[in-house]
């Protein structure tokens, strides 16, 4: 754990999700691929592409805003390693966000009241703290905003 007056260090919740630094976070951007056989994108890093199996790959940036195609909202807590508020559970809202990039990326909603949250609300990405790891690192993850 970081000791007093030591900046705790800020890791990602996966490392190829993310331009570095991860600090301001509003210059963060999500990394995604291109395949330059078909055009599909993706989110973080991938062997190979999903949709035609090529190979031939290159690194791309994602834009920080989109709009929301669709969600749900999680009135339950979810099962297995669930690292937001629990007690008491506070429901949030999950959504497709769709980049002009063409990909929808799943991704917890912050910033707004979940019973403000409509499809095709402009959204924008944020890089918020989750939980602090065994080390005492800040581990950063996505999440989008209303505009």
């Amino acid at each position: 754990m970081a000791s007093e007056g030591e900046a705790a260090k800020r890791v990602p919740i996966r490392e190829d999700f993310f331009t570095t630094p991860l600090w301001p976070p509003e210059q963060v951007r999500l990394r995604g691929l291109r395949c330059r056989s078909c055009g599909e994108i993706f989110l973080g890093k991938n062997v190979g592409c999903q949709n035609c199996q090529g190979t031939d790959m290159e690194d791309i940036e994602l834009s920080r805003r989109g709009k929301l195609y669709n969600y749900t909202i999680i009135r339950n807590r979810p099962p297995g390693n669930y690292k937001g508020p629990d007690d008491p559970f506070i429901p949030f809202a999950v959504g497709f966000v769709e980049l002009p990039e063409g990909i929808r990326i799943l991704s917890p909603l912050t910033g707004c009241d979940i019973e403000d949250v409509r499809i095709g609300m402009e959204v924008e990405l944020t890089v918020e703290e989750l939980y602090d790891d065994d080390e005492g690192n800040q581990v950063m993850a996505y999440k989008f905003k209303p505009c």
